[in-house]
């Protein structure tokens, strides 16, 4: 038998001023990889493993994290940004056409992409994440706050 692994959002990648990190890794892969910022890694090690379990995924982390949390007050001054996908109704990009009901939305759903700010994620209950079929993909922080931390 063969053993596949998911290695998708399992990603670093870096520009000129932000970090940007996969959350399908868990505590402890994070840690131990080698091509993600030394400093990102110690503050991860220092101040949210403590309150979460290795084996949990950035992904649950940042799902469940409250708002209250003194952890949201440590992104907060990492400047850091999620990337999520979410449910939304479908938008028309022209007008209504001809014997079309002007007045009426486009029928479905859609995926669509946003960047949220810790805070804004946070304030927003398990329940209602669940609602909007909200799924965290990917965590960026700022490199200059990081140098400052």
């Amino acid at each position: 038998m063969q053993q596949t692994f998911y290695e998708d959002y399992k990603y670093s990648m870096q520009d000129v001023n932000r970090i940007y990190v996969g959350c399908k890794y868990t505590f402890e892969e994070l840690l131990e990889a080698e091509d993600i910022s030394f400093k990102f890694r110690m503050i991860m090690q220092r101040y949210m493993l403590p309150e979460a379990n290795p084996e949990d995924t950035l992904e649950t982390h940042l799902y469940y994290l409250l708002p209250e949390s003194f952890l949201v007050k440590i992104y907060k001054q990492m400047k850091a940004k999620v990337r999520v996908n979410l449910l939304e109704e479908k938008r028309r990009l022209f007008a209504a056409g001809p014997g079309e009901d002007e007045g009426k939305p486009a029928q479905g759903k859609q995926y669509v992409t946003r960047m949220l700010s810790i805070e804004q994620l946070a304030a927003i209950m398990p329940s209602e994440k669940e609602k909007k079929g909200i799924v965290v993909q990917e965590l960026s922080v700022s490199k200059l706050a990081l140098t400052g931390m």
